[in-house]
Parts: C-alpha cells; sequence; structure tokens
C-alpha cells in the first residue's frame, strides 16, 4: 500500500494536509490530516516529519498501543507507525523522529510529530493550533484499510510531500 500526505497550510504552530491512498487507478482521498509545525530545526514534539518516503509498520508495545487496543478492541493490531524519518539538523543526539505514529486527536496539542486523521478540518490560518473533527470516525474508517492492505502485502509506505 503506497499512502500520501498533501501537506497544503503550515502556519506557526500546525500543518494541515489531505490523506490519500494511491493505486494504479491514481489518488483515493481518505481523510484530512494534522500536524506540527515545519521547522528548520527538530524541536522534540513540536516539528513534522520532513518530506519524503517511509516505511510503516505496527507498532506492538507502548501506553498508546495498550490504550487503543482497549480502546478499539479487536480492531486494533497495533499503532501505526512512521520508520526510517531522518535525524536532520539536530540540536543534539538525543532529539530525533522516533514512535511517529497515526491516531487520533484534533489540536497540535494532540501530536508529537505523529499525524493526526479527521473527517472535517478548519483553515489553521484561523486557527491558532489547527484543528480536525470526527477524529475517531475518520480513524476507524482508515485503520482498518491500512491495517488489511499491509496484511495482504506486507508492507506499506508513506510520503510526505509539501505543498505549503
Amino acid at each position: 500500500m503506497k499512502l500520501k500526505v498533501l501537506r497544503f497550510s503550515s502556519q506557526k504552530d500546525s500543518s494541515s494536509g489531505l490523506l490519500f491512498q494511491e493505486d494504479e487507478r491514481g489518488l483515493h482521498f481518505l481523510c484530512y490530516t494534522l500536524e506540527d509545525e515545519r521547522r528548520d530545526v527538530k524541536v522534540y514534539g513540536e516539528t513534522r516529519v520532513p518530506a519524503g518516503t517511509y516505511n510503516l509498520s505496527l507498532r506492538d508495545e507502548g501506553g498508546m498501543t495498550k490504550r487503543y487496543a482497549k480502546k478499539y478492541g479487536d480492531m486494533h493490531e497495533g499503532m501505526l507507525c512512521v520508520h526510517n524519518a531522518p535525524n536532520w539538523k539536530l540540536v543534539t543526539p538525543t532529539v530525533s523522529f522516533q514512535y511517529i505514529l497515526i491516531h487520533t486527536g484534533n489540536t497540535d496539542d494532540h501530536s508529537a510529530g505523529c499525524l493526526l486523521l479527521g473527517d472535517s478540518q478548519q483553515n489553521n490560518v484561523t486557527t491558532k493550533n489547527g484543528y480536525i473533527g470526527s477524529s475517531t470516525t475518520a480513524y476507524k474508517r482508515v485503520y482498518p484499510i491500512i491495517v488489511n492492505a499491509m496484511l495482504i502485502d506486507g508492507e506499506a509506505t508513506i510520503e510526505y510531500i509539501d505543498l505549503d
């Protein structure tokens, strides 16, 4: 499976985007996205992943995995996790892109560099922390599509494209 995040608006605290599934017929819209802002120097928990293509896997450990397993039951196979994000322009070696997940949330305060999913979106030019709504609804719809494809294909990638 190939996913694409088209980032179209980045403000002081947030980045708005669109998530698509790509196949031989083209791009298919899945949902809206929200992330932290773009930065030239990574700040832990406050910086979006750099543009590029990364592998996805299912993370089966950690507190969020346990909370989501309880919240979503049998639907949940593990957290969707972005891998191989670069350690670019780091201030210290301990500040890196790790445990970048795809999950629910409504504002950039709910993201520590992660990709939030939603079924509605407000203009982040007028909303300080950006905003996406119906996040749980979007997650319940999109998560199984991605996981099922990963289980069948054995792999998935996500490409972040900066249009902003």
